[in-house]
Formats: C-alpha cells, sequence, structure tokens
C-alpha cells in the first residue's frame, strides 16, 4: 500500500541525503567552541596556544562523529548511538579527555567543551547515567573557574550542561516517540493489507470456486455425449454447451467486476459477504452453496436483494438464523428474529433500501414482497 510503500517521501523532499541536514544541524551548534580557537589564536605564540587549536578541532571532529554514527543507524531503530556499555564510556570519557587537555592548554575558554559532553552523554550512555555525567561535568566546570587561579567565576557553564541535556533529552525523546509511531502505522497497514489480500482469495475462490467444477463437470458430459452420437444425445451436447458457455461468460463477468473495483457488486461475491457478516454476527446460515442458475440479467438484482436482506438480518432482525433461498426466478431471505419492538405480523413497512430494492425489480419487470411473520421477516424478489 502507499503508506507502507513510501515512507522516504518526506526525507526525499529534504534532499538526496537526508542525513547530512542532521549533520548540518549538529555542526552550526560548533560556533560554541569559537572561543576556544580564538583564545588558542591570541596565544599562536606558544606551544599551548597551537596545541589547544588542535585539540579544540579534533573535539568537533570527535562531538560530529557522533551524529555521523547515527546516520548509519538502522532504520526504525531509537534515536541514539547505541555503543553499547563500554563503547558508549569510552566515547564520553574520550571527550572528557580532550576537553581538560583543552583547559590546560587555553584556559577557562576549553570549559566550552563541557557542555557538548553534556549532549554526546544523552546520545551514549542510559538516561540516569547521562544526568549524572552532564551534572558532574557542569560542577567540575563551575568548581574550576572558582578555584583555579586566574580563572572568572562562571556559572554559564553549569546552566548550559544541564539545558543542553533537558534539550536532547527531549529531543530524543519526541523523535523515538515519532519512530515507534510509525513503525506501529507501518505494521497496521501491512495487516491491513494481509487481510485485504485473504478477504479477497476468499471472495475470489467462492466466486470461481463452484463455478469451475460445474464448467468441468458439464464439459465432461458434453463430451460424452458427443460420443455417442445419437440426435437426441447431441441437442442434450448442444444444451450442455450452451449452458457452459453462458457459465462462462458469468464468471468472467464476477471476476473483471471483483479485479477491477473489488466493492462492485457480483452474486458470488454477496453470497460470500453474506456468510462473513452472518457468522460475525454469530447467525446461523443456511445459504446455497452456487449461483450458476441464476440468468445474467439477473444476478446483480438478487445481489443487491441478498446485500439489502442480510443489513437488515443484521441490525433489525435479532435473529438466530437465516436463510436464503435462491432459484432462476426468484430469491429470498428468511430469518427467525423477532424484529423491532412493534412490528406486527403482515406487510411491513417499506424503507429506503426496499424502496431502492423495489425500483430495480422494476427495472427488469420484477416484483419485491416483504412480510413480517410469526416470528421472523422474509424479503422476496421474483422475476
Amino acid at each position: 500500500m502507499t503508506a507502507v510503500g513510501r515512507p522516504d517521501s518526506a526525507a526525499r523532499r529534504l534532499g538526496s541525503n537526508p542525513g547530512r541536514w542532521g549533520l548540518g544541524v549538529a555542526a552550526v551548534w560548533l560556533l560554541y567552541l569559537a572561543p576556544a580557537l580564538v583564545a588558542g589564536w591570541q596565544h599562536r605564540d606558544t606551544v599551548r596556544g597551537w596545541l589547544g587549536i588542535l585539540l579544540t578541532l579534533v573535539f568537533a571532529v570527535a562531538y560530529m562523529a557522533v551524529f555521523a554514527r547515527m546516520r548509519h543507524r538502522e532504520p526504525g531503530t531509537p534515536f541514539r548511538v547505541e555503543l553499547g556499555g563500554l563503547r558508549g564510556w569510552a566515547v564520553v570519557l574520550g571527550l572528557v579527555a580532550l576537553g581538560l587537555a583543552d583547559c590546560w592548554a587555553i584556559g577557562q575558554a576549553g570549559t566550552a567543551t563541557a557542555v557538548y559532553v553534556a549532549v554526546i552523554g544523552v546520545l551514549c550512555l542510559p538516561a540516569l547515567l547521562a544526568w549524572a555525567t552532564s551534572l558532574t561535568v557542569g560542577l567540575a566546570s563551575f568548581v574550576a573557574s572558582v578555584t583555579v587561579p586566574g580563572w572568572d567565576r562562571d556559572t554559564g557553564v553549569l546552566f548550559g550542561a544541564m539545558v543542553a541535556t533537558l534539550a536532547m533529552w527531549g529531543i530524543t525523546q519526541a523523535v523515538n516517540r515519532s519512530v515507534d509511531l510509525l513503525a506501529v502505522r507501518e505494521d497496521n497497514a501491512r495487516l491491513e493489507l494481509a487481510d485485504e489480500r485473504n478477504r479477497f482469495a476468499r471472495d475470489l475462490h467462492d466466486i470461481l470456486g463452484h463455478s469451475l467444477t460445474v464448467i468441468t463437470v458439464k464439459a465432461q458430459l458434453a463430451s460424452r455425449l458427443l460420443d455417442l452420437d445419437t440426435a437426441g444425445d447431441t441437442e442434450r451436447a448442444r444444451a450442455e454447451l450452451a449452458d457452459l458457455e453462458r457459465l462462462s461468460r458469468d464468471a468472467l463477468a464476477d471476476v473483471r467486476r471483483a479485479v477491477e473495483g473489488y466493492r462492485e457488486l457480483t452474486l458470488p461475491g454477496e453470497l460470500a459477504r453474506a456468510r462473513t457478516a452472518l457468522a460475525a454476527a454469530e447467525i446461523e446460515a443456511d445459504l446455497p452453496g452456487s449461483a450458476d442458475d441464476v440468468p445474467s440479467e439477473l444476478r446483480e438484482l438478487f445481489a443487491w436483494t441478498i446485500r439489502e436482506g442480510i443489513t437488515n438480518v443484521i441490525r433489525h432482525s435479532g435473529a438466530r438464523r437465516c436463510r436464503v433461498v435462491l432459484a432462476p426466478d426468484h430469491v429470498e431471505v428468511r430469518d427467525d428474529g423477532p424484529g423491532p419492538a412493534g412490528d406486527a405480523p403482515g406487510a411491513a413497512r417499506a424503507g429506503h433500501g426496499l424502496l431502492g430494492l423495489r425500483e430495480r425489480a422494476a427495472a427488469v419487470g420484477g416484483t419485491v414482497q416483504a412480510e413480517r411473520l410469526a416470528p421472523g421477516f422474509a424479503l422476496r424478489v421474483t422475476a
């Protein structure tokens, strides 16, 4: 189905590789590392200055590598790097080591890396450990700003680390909920498609199964009659062949309607759906096994009759048993239910369904009889 077959249509509208947009958004936030680069450049006449620039760039590359790793996760998996316990800790501790080295090289400007460590912790560690890591890194940066000589007291890093952790945690939760919702929708779409295929297969079997059996039997009979080569048998063979042609045309018409619209009305299809609907309503069904005896010009009218009758049985009758009688010149739907309260035996009131059925019957010269029984209800169309 369309919902299942085109899950990446929105991504294609964003570009040929939607993962690049996620990397671009992550790269924008690297601008907050600019003070560290500026501090290193200001001390470019020293080894520490150049080392600070190099460490800041390496830190930025490692930070982006984590987001690049997420691009290659399996579709539908959680919005996390999922590196595993030891590897997740290795990534976080590696960034912490780079941040500490940066602080040693260029001073307080290196504490800008703390916020990025907090963000990566959310992606690589379980929630509680991520929050603990963020708080530890933020507090350590604040304590260092108070205790290290020459540094200025700074509560912004602690606040920034906690806010970044909260924001990234909220983003991951929202994305994961969306992933779960899309997965459920795709599963439902696949189940609906499978159910539709199974139902179509059942209906097609009901439409063709008996017809093809009868066609086979009649073809064999006609062949044997032709082998006898007597006048009477030849006439019988011709009659069987004519009936064989009619059955083939009717079966072909039923299949065409089913394939083209699936919801188009066919007599075998209505019998199949009536059986399913009555079973779902826990009403015992007594239905004919085939519709081969019904002339082509009456099949649509009789199909409408069965649809109207079965619908009324399920909705209004309160019946325990329903019987459908199908003959070349008439069809009848009868149930044993008490019907709506206040309805007395005799001619039934004509609703919109019966009025429409009478119009269809009149178009082919037929009549409709609807009668309240004691108990039960009978709907009969005669052509």
